[in-house]
């Protein structure tokens, strides 16, 4: 693998010119945003490259827990960030959930899969870890996210359902149901045309590292499996466990899980 120095990775900024260029035409308010974003990725990209490096050296299974533990504590404060929901309501059960559909996805593959005697061995588990992860944080804000919006704005409806004796889950069915299509449906889209439209970048750094096609192939068809199972996991558990503290004792929502909102849900739903 062809190794980049320091001043050919400067140069790869100057590709920050375009977008850059365009938002200070149409949209200005973005472009700090942009410088920021860009600076935060690299530092902390650089601390990541540091700590993996003492993590490699001595591939301990505690090392290995600490660190995808931080990954996970990080992925949960930032997805109850994109929603804009309540953190002392929603990060205890959101943990478990993104626990889950990480841990469970990871260690199949790599116990089983993989057959590795360390089933945290740093070269596997921690990119596989945060592959699973990553897609699982996306995930969780689009299916959270409409799940709970799509509850607010259809209050009416959803009193309704319960004032003719459905249940909490079962007047929840519909909402989970779009929920699920929302998170899910871009992970199908992308399983459905990976290869013929793109190549994604497991399986592009695979073959940059070593020239090797197929088996490039097996190890990218064993990760997008292993996404969509955990994608798929963590966001119906983690709508499921938030729903125990989001609704009042009467199922009706309780509108104060949405930041800014301190309006009070309705004590009853008349029956």
């Amino acid at each position: 693998m062809i190794e980049i120095q320091l001043f050919d990775l400067a140069l790869g900024y100057l590709l920050l010119l375009i977008p850059l260029s365009i938002v200070l035409v149409y949209c200005r308010q973005l472009f700090g945003n942009i410088l920021l974003a860009a600076l935060r990725m690299t530092v902390q990209l650089l601390f990541v490259g540091f700590y993996l490096q003492v993590v490699f050296k001595y591939n301990s299974a505690w090392l290995n827990s600490l660190w995808l533990l931080i990954m996970l504590v990080v992925a949960d404060l930032s997805i109850v960030r994109g929603v804009n929901l309540s953190a002392k309501r929603f990060l205890p059960a959101l943990f478990p959930a993104l626990l889950i559909g990480t841990i469970v996805p990871m260690l199949f593959l790599t116990a089983l899969v993989l057959r590795r005697d360390n089933w945290l061995d740093a070269q596997y588990a921690i990119p596989i870890g945060g592959m699973i992860l990553g897609n699982c944080l996306r995930a969780d804000i689009i299916g959270i996210k409409t799940f709970y919006e799509g509850i607010r704005k259809n209050e009416k409806s959803w009193v309704n359902s319960l004032a003719y004796g459905a249940t909490l889950n079962e007047a929840a069915r519909p909402y989970m149901k779009d929920a699920l299509e929302a998170s899910l449906l871009p992970n199908i889209a992308t399983m459905a045309t990976i290869g013929l439209v793109s190549l994604p970048g497991m399986m592009t750094g695979i073959i940059m590292g070593n020239p090797n096609p197929a088996g490039a192939i097996r190890y990218q068809i064993m990760i997008m499996l292993a996404i969509f199972s955990g994608t798929a996991a963590t966001v119906f558990i983690a709508i499921r466990l938030t729903m125990r503290t989001s609704f009042t004792p009467y199922g009706v929502l309780d509108r104060t899980i949405f930041k800014g909102d301190n309006k009070p849900a309705p004590k009853k739903a008349r029956s």
